[in-house]
């Protein structure tokens, strides 16, 4: 049996792929629809990528959406494509481990157990929210949340809040605050590589997909540090320093930068102001690593997520990076064991995914 864990992007993927050629597979997810994890995503939250590059395979996005596909579209579109291709997951199912004996894998969930010789690992790499925490965190008077929890800034109208972490969920949340007259606070606490998400209003996916196939990675890396600087600028008058790595390579080294598409100018305004990283909590706001006191209302945590399969998957702790993320696609230790969605790469997260559950489809019909 060949059997597919989570139905997000990566587990409609390999279940199209499947359905497509007629082969047979059983789907578990453990929320209630497909997508889950998007759904609970911030209402703004549109697509970064350009809508061509962003489909499932064998049925592209239509182009009756937008460039930038707003989240509720490509949710829309996720169910019509599990439609089309009768994708049909047995919900409610968490995987809480998988395990091989013998010749064979064992998934189990808490309330059932299934035998499978292909299993398709699908759960993302943003599977387990990052929650740091810090001295005199439990006596601050005021909400601390995670930004997996966030949807939009009328709860916090008239409060001050401070965003920690700028990746593209910080970044984002702290351009919805500002917009919506929140007082809003942007802690970092390393360099950040920011890049423009499109050039008047063209996307700049399809130049990176290009030129990644036409450059080695040195002229790559020099071209696209002479756009971020011709195009972003020098951010540091304004608390923001750039990593001594080009955008570009921080992407290979599974950095990914922010895509910008307006926090940049609400900092240049004063509308978000950037601070350096939580030293510790009062009770009524927090003291920065500088010394300086912030009174607060809010805390958000835009600090990331981990995959951590090692949780889940006995005995593949060597083959994972330090966020419990495998870097390839399959391994030979690990017969009819298949991972999808857990790269990064320049060209689109989407497209990779695309891209990657073709190879992992056709191995397992070659095996």
């Amino acid at each position: 049996m060949n059997l597919i864990i989570g139905a997000g992007p990566s587990g409609l993927a390999i279940a199209g792929q499947l359905a497509a050629r007629g082969l047979p597979y059983l789907l578990l997810e453990k929320g209630t629809r497909v997508g889950e994890a998007w759904h609970a995503h911030y209402d703004r939250l549109h697509l970064h990528t350009d809508r061509r590059f962003s489909g499932l395979p064998l049925r592209p996005i239509p182009e009756k959406y937008p460039v930038f596909v707003p989240k509720n579209d490509l949710l829309t579109y996720w169910e019509d494509y599990a439609r089309h291709y009768q994708i049909s997951p047995r919900f409610g199912q968490e995987v809480t481990r998988v395990y091989r004996r013998a010749d064979r894998w064992w998934v189990e969930t808490a309330i059932s157990t299934y035998e499978a010789q292909h299993v398709f690992v699908c759960t993302g790499y943003n599977r387990v929210p990052l929650i740091p925490h810090w001295p005199g965190q439990a006596a601050f008077t005021g909400s601390i949340v995670h930004s997996s929890t966030y949807r939009n800034a009328q709860p916090y109208r008239g409060q001050r809040v401070l965003v920690v972490g700028m990746g593209n969920s910080g970044s984002e949340i702290a351009l919805d605050l500002s917009e919506n007259g929140v007082d809003t606070y942007l802690s970092l606490r390393s360099p950040v590589n920011i890049v423009t998400r499109d050039v008047g209003g063209k996307p700049t996916q399809l130049s990176a997909i290009v030129l990644s196939t036409l450059l080695p990675n040195w002229a790559y890396d020099r071209l696209s540090r002479f756009v971020q600087k011709k195009v972003i600028g020098d951010l540091s008058a304004y608390g923001i320093t750039t990593p001594d790595y080009a955008p570009t390579k921080g992407i290979r080294m599974g950095r990914i930068p922010v895509l910008d598409i307006g926090t940049v100018a609400q900092i240049r305004a004063g509308k978000i102001k950037v601070r350096r990283a939580i030293e510790h909590f009062t009770p009524t706001g927090v003291q920065l690593v500088d010394g300086t006191r912030l009174e607060l209302d809010a805390v958000i945590l835009a600090t990331g997520y981990r995959a951590l399969l090692g949780q889940i998957i006995e005995g593949i702790d060597d083959i994972l990076d330090e966020r419990g993320r495998p870097e390839k696609l399959w391994y030979d230790a690990f017969p009819g064991l298949y991972f999808l969605g857990f790269k990064t790469p320049l060209t689109g997260i989407l497209r990779g995914i695309k891209l990657d559950s073709e190879k992992i489809v056709k191995q397992v019909a070659k095996n």
